[in-house]
């Protein structure tokens, strides 16, 4: 019993000795500090992302948010549900990138492939006011894509990071960020059913 006691013994002893070696190696008291001042639902976020390339293995599909297309929905009635929503939320389409109009079902082995851009210019120029690095997030984006068993997906990216990644944002700030970001999700599903 007593060489027990002496090897659990060592065993915490290690520990501690670990735990002390990584806080001064690593800084982690002016780390825990930093963190503590990022808004609320970082973590969560920080933790939500992790989980999906823990399942997925590729960080690109946590970050990002897809809704599939219903079947009977043509893509020209997704784009003009998604252009109605936008307009209604004062953003606008500034952009239509087509990079592929054959389809997998045509059996020509390509994919359908087209990126809508959408903004609303004042709020882009206040966050770009905020931080130049948000007008690399900008515009947004949305992807309409087949995958290979010629389903049709709307991808864009997940924005909860970039919302609440971070120290939490000024109240007006964090209003017109979760506007866009509601405007966007709201497209993509109702879009991907045709709905206005």
């Amino acid at each position: 019993m007593s060489i027990l006691k002496n090897i659990l013994a060592f065993i915490g002893g290690a520990i501690i000795i670990a735990i002390v070696v990584a806080f001064f190696k690593f800084d982690l008291g002016d780390k825990m500090s930093k963190a503590s001042k990022l808004d609320p639902k970082a973590m969560g976020a920080y933790m939500h992302m992790f989980d999906q390339v823990l399942t997925t293995g590729r960080a690109t599909d946590a970050m990002v948010r897809r809704v599939k297309i219903d079947p009977d929905v043509s893509t020209e009635d997704v784009v003009e549900a998604m252009k109605s929503i936008a307009t209604d939320a004062n953003m606008v389409q500034v952009g239509d990138s087509r990079m592929s109009n054959k389809s997998i079902k045509d059996g020509k082995g390509n994919r359908y492939i087209r990126i809508l851009h959408y903004c609303s210019p004042s709020i882009a120029k206040q966050f770009i006011d905020y931080s130049l690095a948000f007008g690399a997030f900008m515009p947004c984006r949305i992807l309409i894509v087949e995958d290979n068993n010629g389903d049709r997906w709307l991808i864009t990216m997940a924005m909860e990071l970039m919302l609440f990644g971070g120290h939490t944002l000024p109240p007006a700030m964090m209003e017109k960020a979760e506007h866009v970001r509601d405007t966007m999700y709201k497209m993509m599903d109702l879009g991907a059913k045709g709905d206005f």
